[in-house]
């Protein structure tokens, strides 16, 4: 009690000469030691549980990384892929209907109208009753389906020999119904014609179908089906 006492007075004539100084007592130093030992105990017993929380984090880190690189990867042998067939694949649009795309040229715009008059071209080469002039509005590589023969001609020489037949007849036609459409690269006039055969002076109405493609700097028929009307026939 004592050394209690004097300590008091000690600390009162302390503070009296110096009043910014604090003086704690053993309970505050005990307090602080103690609350300073359990900061430093929980703080080493939490360090294994923060070095697994860090090294999960890491893991997760780096899957995420790994799975996207893999999809980076995966995305770029798909464009690839696609690239190959693209340009391993006959029916590119540079060849949709019929050509070739070492043969296809690019093809220029075209109007409706314009895709209509392409048929006055083939019927100025029946004109000429020149069956090469004829067989020359064909693209390369074709396909006719004539009206008055069972056979199809796919190449030049089976074209040019069908019309050799046919100019016989002096045929000269006329556009009686249009519908055009228009592609990327080709065009499509389809409808209703009527010839006069002007050996005998004959009229035949017919259906028909050009598929024109753009070639060697023109547009040449790619497809021409043509068949009389049917409903005389049915009826």
């Amino acid at each position: 009690r004592i050394q209690n006492k004097a300590l008091a007075v000690l600390s009162a004539k302390l503070k009296a000469a110096h009043p910014r100084l604090t003086i704690r007592s053993d309970r505050q130093v005990q307090s602080n030691q103690q609350t300073h030992l359990t900061s430093t105990m929980f703080s080493r017993a939490a360090r294994p549980a923060m070095r697994s929380l860090a090294r999960a984090s890491a893991t997760r880190a780096a899957g995420a990384r790994a799975a996207s690189t893999l999809i980076t990867q995966q995305a770029g042998a798909s464009v690839q892929a696609m690239n190959a067939l693209s340009l391993a694949s006959p029916l590119n649009t540079r060849s949709f209907f019929f050509s070739s795309a070492a043969k296809a040229d690019a093809a220029p715009a075209i109007s409706k109208e314009e895709v209509q008059g392409l048929f006055s071209l083939w019927n100025d080469a029946l004109a000429t009753l020149d069956p090469d002039t004829v067989a020359k509005r064909y693209a390369s590589t074709s396909v006719l389906l004539p009206t008055v023969s069972d056979t199809p001609r796919t190449d030049y020489e089976s074209i040019k020999s069908y019309f050799v037949d046919f100019l016989q007849k002096k045929p000269q036609g006329v556009i009686l119904e249009s519908n055009v459409i228009q592609g990327d690269d080709w065009c499509m006039d389809a409808g209703i014609y009527e010839f006069t055969m002007g050996a005998t002076g004959d009229k035949v109405k017919a259906r028909y179908t050009y598929v024109y493609q753009f070639e060697e700097g023109e547009w040449k028929i790619a497809h021409h089906h043509s068949s009389v009307m049917p409903e005389a026939f049915l009826g």
